[in-house]
Order: structure tokens, then C-alpha cells, then sequence
């Protein structure tokens, strides 16, 4: 079998791979990569209010996996419009926002039905907010858009791309014995390898990373953060993807996911005890420079998004207007928030709390970004 550049690979070899994907390397990187990852999620679930995650990490994921694909948006327009999407002005910040909502609805369809193909036709049909088919027609190539140079063609024809994201699904489901994370490895290469849409392939794939380990029981909720971990190795990520088409170097390419789920998963953990310590600081503020001390509201609101504004706080505190923005105005003035006027609307800032979650950490490159 002899594989070309510049002709559809419908040659692909089905799943699973045959060789030995359990070499002494790969055993001891998985073990590690276990243990990190039950941290993590060890983490998310002790954490008083996990929306505080829910709401936040996605969020993040979402702009590093569009970013991935050269869409890209700021953390800072992300946060800002996460609970009025529509209000987006940027198509870059709308685009991304509908990854986290792929995400979520890819969560809710499993309560139906098992990880599928029909899960990632609906995740990418959201990431589009448009009906997604399979492939069916030729011309799709990975290469240079420039000089058109083909460095991966996919296989082609909706019946045979079909034939083999039913095999996908079916290793997926095979209960071979092989730990989840080795899985999820061979599972996210051979989806990108088929390419089955038009558009939006990885985005849908490290999607599908998420429900996987979710399905396998290793994450109850979707805090992985692992598309900031492609960015930084972006370079080998598709050198390796090709490696594998090329020479069959499975090895590496698990090594590679197994690495970037160790490292992701420490750093999350990282980020999430400086949560709780930041929230437990910012509760005693507010017990200084408010009424709403004993209010259990009003920390929630101010942590499960950055961006608080003054009817969450009536809603969820159920108190009026006025007190509303008096525990506000208190903070503003406490420099806890800062005051921010968005048409005519003012949006309160937890700066403290928008600079955790998109600093740097030890497995991301340094340089602060900016709020504005």
C-alpha cells in the first residue's frame, strides 16, 4: 500500500492500527497521564460550585481550539458576550462561542445515546449553526492554500468515508482492553485522517477528545483544556499526525496526546485551587464593603463569569435594583471589580478573576495579555 500526498488516502488502514500500541513507553506515559488527569478531575468536583468551571474553562478551550483554525478572538470579547451571544459584534467571537455550545449539546446528546457518528455530525452542524453532511464531493486537500500544494488528501466518496467513521465508532466502542486515553489517541488521528466535513474537522475532533474521555467516566465535567496545548506544539501536532499516515509512528503520536493530557491536566488543576483561593479572598471582601456577606448569590455571580451585571445580581440575589448596584458600586470602590460601559450598559469586571483564568501557567509560553 503506498501512500501519495496528492491522492485521496482511501487506502486508510481501519482500526485498530496493527501493531503493538501498548509498548513499555506508551504504558508508563498512560499511567501518568491517569493520574493527572483523575486530579483534575478530582478538582473540578470539590470545587463548592463547579459552574464556576463549567461556564469558564469551555470557554477558553473553545477560543484555543477555534485559534487552532485561525479564528481568532479574545478572551476578553468571549467573556463579555458568553451569556448574549447574539450581542457578539465580532463574527470571529460568534464563531467561537458556538464551539461551547457543540460542546454542551454534544454533552446532553449522550445522555441519549453513546459517543457516535451521529454525535459528531451534530457537533460540527453547531460549530456551523448549519446542517453538516458527510463529504460528497472531491477537490478537499490539506496543504497550502497558497501554492496549492497537497500535503494530505483524505479519502473521498460519502459511502467509503461513511464505511470507515463507522469503524471509528465501532474501536471506540470495541471494549479491546486498551485504556481510554490510548483510545482516545488512535481515535482523534483516524478522525482527522478521514476528514469527514467539508469544514470544521478539527474543531469537531478535540470536541469529540472531551466527550470520549467524559463517556469513559475519567471526566465529569468538561474542564480539559487541551487545544492550548496544540497551539503551543502545534508544529509537531502535525508533524506527527502525518508521521503516523506516512510510517505508521504510532508511538510518538500517543506519547504526544498522553503528554499534552498530563501537562493540561496539572495546569488546570493549578488554575483551579487559585480559583478557590481567590473566591475565599473575595468573600470576605465582600462581607467588608457589603450588605450581601450573607448572601451565597453573590459570589457565585461573581465567579461563574468575570462579566457581572446588574440584573444577574437582582435575579440570582433576588434583591432590588438599588441594593443591586450598591454592592456593585461598594466592590468598584473596594477594587475588587471595575466599572465598564458597553453601549449603554454597565458591566462589572473581576479583573482578579479574568487575569487567572487567562494567564499563563506552567504550560503555556509567558505575556500577560490585556483586559482591554
Amino acid at each position: 500500500m503506498t501512500w501519495i500526498a496528492g491522492t485521496p488516502y482511501n487506502d486508510l488502514p481501519a482500526l485498530p492500527p496493527a501493531v503493538d500500541l501498548e509498548s513499555k513507553k506508551v504504558l508508563k506515559a498512560t499511567i501518568q497521564a491517569r493520574t493527572a488527569l483523575a486530579s483534575l478531575d478530582q478538582a473540578s468536583r470539590r470545587i463548592p460550585n463547579p459552574t464556576v468551571l463549567i461556564n469558564t474553562i469551555p470557554l477558553l478551550e473553545a477560543q484555543a481550539s477555534s485559534e487552532i483554525e485561525n479564528i481568532v478572538t479574545t478572551a476578553d470579547d468571549l467573556f463579555k458576550f458568553a451569556q448574549d451571544e447574539s450581542s457578539a459584534t465580532s463574527s470571529e467571537t460568534k464563531e467561537t462561542l458556538r464551539y461551547r455550545t457543540a460542546l454542551f449539546s454534544g454533552i446532553a446528546s449522550m445522555r441519549a445515546r453513546p459517543l457516535s457518528v451521529t454525535t459528531a455530525i451534530e457537533v460540527c452542524s453547531n460549530i456551523h449553526s448549519r446542517e453538516m453532511i458527510i463529504r460528497n464531493l472531491p477537490g478537499t486537500f490539506i496543504g497550502s492554500p497558497v501554492t496549492k500544494k497537497a500535503i494530505y488528501t483524505p479519502p473521498a466518496g460519502e459511502r467509503l468515508l461513511r464505511d470507515k467513521l463507522f469503524n471509528w465508532e465501532q474501536f471506540i466502542h470495541a471494549g479491546n482492553d486498551l485504556d481510554p486515553l490510548i483510545t482516545l489517541a488512535v481515535a482523534h488521528y483516524q478522525f482527522e485522517a478521514i476528514h469527514p466535513f467539508a469544514d470544521g474537522n478539527g474543531r469537531t475532533g478535540r470536541i469529540l477528545n472531551i466527550l470520549l474521555l467524559m463517556q469513559a467516566g475519567l471526566l465529569h465535567h468538561p474542564v480539559l483544556y487541551l487545544s492550548r496545548y496544540i497551539i503551543e506544539n502545534k508544529a509537531d501536532y502535525y508533524r506527527l499526525l502525518l508521521a503516523v499516515t506516512e510510517s505508521g509512528a504510532w508511538e510518538e503520536w500517543i506519547l504526544f496526546i498522553l503528554e499534552g493530557i498530563r501537562q493540561t491536566s496539572l495546569s488546570t488543576v493549578q488554575k483551579i485551587d487559585a480559583m478557590h483561593e481567590l473566591e475565599t479572598a473575595t468573600q470576605e471582601i465582600i462581607r467588608a464593603v457589603t450588605t450581601g456577606g450573607a448572601n451565597a448569590d453573590l459570589l457565585s455571580v461573581l465567579f461563574e463569569q468575570p462579566y457581572c451585571r446588574i440584573t444577574s445580581v437582582m435575579t440570582r440575589c433576588k434583591v432590588s435594583r438599588p441594593t443591586a448596584t450598591g454592592w456593585l458600586n461598594s466592590l468598584v470602590e473596594a477594587g475588587t471589580l471595575i466599572d465598564v460601559r458597553v453601549g449603554r450598559e454597565r458591566l462589572f469586571v473581576n479583573t482578579d478573576f479574568f487575569e487567572l483564568l487567562v494567564r499563563p501557567d506552567s504550560a503555556t509560553p509567558s505575556g500577560e495579555p490585556t483586559l482591554f
